[in-house]
């Protein structure tokens, strides 16, 4: 073989290579960005960065079949009431109030269009399009299971409350019209309304 035609063939290769590597690094790079914690969180939990990867694109794919839509106004308003009365008995009933929550954020899911049938596909779909506070929903989870066991204290269920409505402020605040956000929230223009 001509020496020249290896070093051609070398010289395409090591292209090849540097150009895989720097589309991987930028892969990486992005959806570190986009999912923040939860690509860490799913790095450890998976075993492998390349595992990791792979799920939360699997994630985004099924998130973006699905058919996530914005609340009405009139569905805001009511489970906003919903969520105001359920921190209200939280004074009196620390222990049912956690419950309420666990499934008051189960509604608003489910009427926002993500299946509510399995905890950790709900947990991975809102991590799509909320990545910034389904760690606080997972830890809710756990206070609420705790709860359950009755293992979970006093301040472990207010800890609790304080996580789903982070959530939930994050799934009812999306404006109108707007589906698939990531962590939507209301825009100051500056404008007195």
């Amino acid at each position: 073989m001509d020496t020249n035609l290896i070093i051609v063939v070398l010289a395409v290769m090591v292209v090849a290579l540097v150009a895989f590597i720097f589309m991987q690094r930028n892969r990486s790079g992005k959806l570190r960005s986009r999912f923040g914690p939860e690509y860490e969180r799913t790095v450890k939990e998976s075993g492998g960065k390349g595992k990791a990867e792979a799920q939360l694109l699997e994630r985004e794919q099924r998130v973006k079949s699905l058919a996530i839509r914005p609340l009405e106004a009139a569905d805001r308003e009511r489970f906003s009431n919903s969520w105001t009365s359920v921190q209200s008995d939280f004074v009196d009933d620390p222990a049912r109030s956690i419950g309420k929550a666990d499934s008051l954020l189960a509604d608003v899911m489910s009427a926002r269009g993500y299946p509510v049938t399995d905890f950790e596909q709900m947990s991975a779909d809102i991590s799509v399009d909320h990545p910034s506070v389904v760690q606080n929903y997972r830890a809710a989870h756990e206070i609420a299971l705790r709860q359950e066991r009755g293992d979970a204290n006093t301040e472990d269920l207010r800890q609790g409350m304080i996580h789903y409505r982070s959530l939930f402020e994050n799934l009812v605040s999306d404006p109108p019209g707007v589906g698939n956000t990531v962590d939507a929230r209301p825009v100051n223009t500056g404008k007195v309304q």
